[in-house]
C-alpha cells in the first residue's frame, strides 16, 4: 500500500490527521507547505491526497490543478473555508471531494476508506483482462475498457469522478436519481453527502458532453427530485 499524503500548514491539525489515519492501518507522509507538497505529489508515489486550501507557498487550488493534470489519484479537499464558491472552484479544478473544518475524525476516516476502495476497483478494472465494451447512446461513445469518451467522434477528457457519474446515468438511460443517490452510487457515501459535490460534477460533465450546456440533451435537471439521462 501507498502512502497517504497530507498537505496541512497546521502542524496541530495534520498530526491529529496523521495520528488517526495511521491508526485506522494507512501509511501516511506530511508536508506542511505548498510548495513542498506540490513537490512531493508530483514526484512521488501516493494512493490519495489530503490537501488543505489556504497553504503558504502555492496554495491547494494550483497544487489540485497541477496534480490533476498529471495523476488521477483521489483528491480530498480539507479546508477550514464552508463558502460554496472555494468548495465548487475546488472540485471544478478535479477534487473529488472536499470536507470542511471543523470535522470528525471518524467522518474523515470514512471519506478517505471510500474513495480509496473506489479507486482499488478503478485500478483492479484497469488491469483485468476484458473484452472491450461500449456504450453508444446518440452522439456519445463510452469505451468502458479504456475509460474513455467520445462526443461526436472526438475524445473529451473527464475526470475520473466525471467519467463515473456519466458511465452510471448512462447505464439507466431515463431513470431519476437523486443527489443523495448519485453521490452514494459514485463517491460510496451516504451518512455524508454533499449535494454541492453532485451539483457540480454534473455541471462541468454538461460543458464537456452537451452542445448548449444551458440547455442540456443528455443530462436533464428533475427540479425537486433530481437528474436523469435521457434516450
Amino acid at each position: 500500500m501507498r502512502p497517504i499524503l497530507i498537505i496541512e500548514d497546521d502542524p496541530v491539525i495534520a498530526e491529529v490527521e496523521k495520528d488517526y489515519l495511521e491508526a485506522s492501518g494507512y501509511a501516511v507522509e506530511v508536508a506542511m507547505t505548498g510548495d513542498l507538497g506540490l513537490q512531493k505529489a508530483l514526484t512521488e508515489e501516493y494512493d490519495l491526497i489530503l490537501l488543505d486550501l489556504m497553504l503558504p507557498g502555492v496554495d491547494g487550488f494550483e497544487i489540485c490543478k497541477r496534480v490533476r493534470e498529471a495523476k488521477n489519484i483521489p483528491i480530498l479537499l480539507v479546508s477550514a473555508k464552508k463558502e460554496d464558491v472555494d468548495k465548487i472552484r475546488g472540485l471544478g479544478l478535479g477534487a473529488d471531494d472536499h470536507i470542511s473544518k471543523p470535522f470528525s475524525l471518524g467522518e474523515l476516516v470514512a471519506r478517505v476508506k471510500a474513495h480509496l476502495s473506489r479507486y482499488d476497483r478503478l485500478l483492479a478494472d484497469q488491469t483485468r483482462k476484458l473484452p472491450a465494451e461500449e456504450l453508444k447512446i446518440r452522439g456519445i461513445r463510452i469505451d468502458k475498457l479504456a475509460r474513455k469518451v467520445f462526443v461526436n467522434g472526438v475524445e473529451t477528457i473527464l475526470t475520473s469522478k466525471e467519467y463515473d457519474l456519466l458511465l452510471f446515468l448512462a447505464s439507466h438511460p431515463n431513470w431519476v436519481f437523486s443527489k443523495n443517490e448519485l453521490f452514494e452510487k459514485i463517491w460510496g457515501m451516504d451518512a455524508y453527502g454533499d449535494n454541492a459535490t453532485v451539483t457540480v460534477h454534473v455541471s462541468k460533465l454538461r460543458e464537456k458532453i452537451e452542445t448548449d450546456p444551458s440547455n442540456p440533451q443528455y443530462i436533464e435537471t428533475i427540479w425537486g427530485v433530481g437528474y436523469r439521462f435521457q434516450l
